[in-house]
């Protein structure tokens, strides 16, 4: 980490000259010069005083943000195929299980179907992609066709089937992450 080069976008962004940080910390424009091209380093109590005239604290300057990735590609997605079924999910957000709803991909051959859930806090929307499924809530069973979609609160048993011949693919999340 280059403390000069952060203690500078800091004093920048803050609208700053050398001058004035210096007079801020009493400290000479020479020193902040040299601390932001890292020639020299503070001690803590310096560096906590050039902080504070900054408008932040050394907790959280040193806390590195890691950028969070906010596109993701083919590449990314991880694909699970049943062989008895040839039923497939697509983990399309890599590590959602780490957040707080979890995406899927699900591909249901004809007479395929998702493994049974029990309930669960948090709640179940899905998106049907192409061709028809079966959502089956305790004894209850909905039909969903292509375009239209479902959404429920896992209170009871859970999964969804293709009764049908052709393949159907549906888009489901769920909160909190369970697949």
């Amino acid at each position: 980490m280059k403390i000069g080069e952060k203690i500078k976008t800091l004093r920048i962004k803050n609208g700053l000259t050398q001058e004035e940080l210096a007079a801020r910390c009493e400290l000479s424009k020479g020193f902040i010069s040299q601390l932001e091209r890292d020639l020299t380093s503070p001690s803590i109590a310096t560096l906590v005083d050039i902080l504070e005239s900054l408008g932040t604290n050394i907790n959280d300057f040193f806390n590195e943000k890691i950028e969070e990735k906010i596109v993701f590609s083919k590449e990314d997605v991880f694909v699970k195929e049943n062989p008895d079924s040839g039923n497939e999910i697509h983990w399309i957000v890599p590590n959602s299980q780490k957040n707080l709803m979890e995406p899927i991909l699900i591909h249901l051959n004809g007479g395929g179907s998702s493994a049974q859930e029990e309930p669960h806090e948090g709640e179940e929307f899905g998106y049907v992609l192409c061709g028809t499924i079966y959502v089956h809530l305790g004894n209850k069973k909905y039909r969903v066709k292509k375009g239209e979609s479902f959404y429920f609160k896992p209170t009871l048993t859970h999964y969804i089937s293709n009764e049908g011949r052709t393949k159907a693919e549906v888009l489901w999340i769920c909160t909190p992450p369970s697949f």
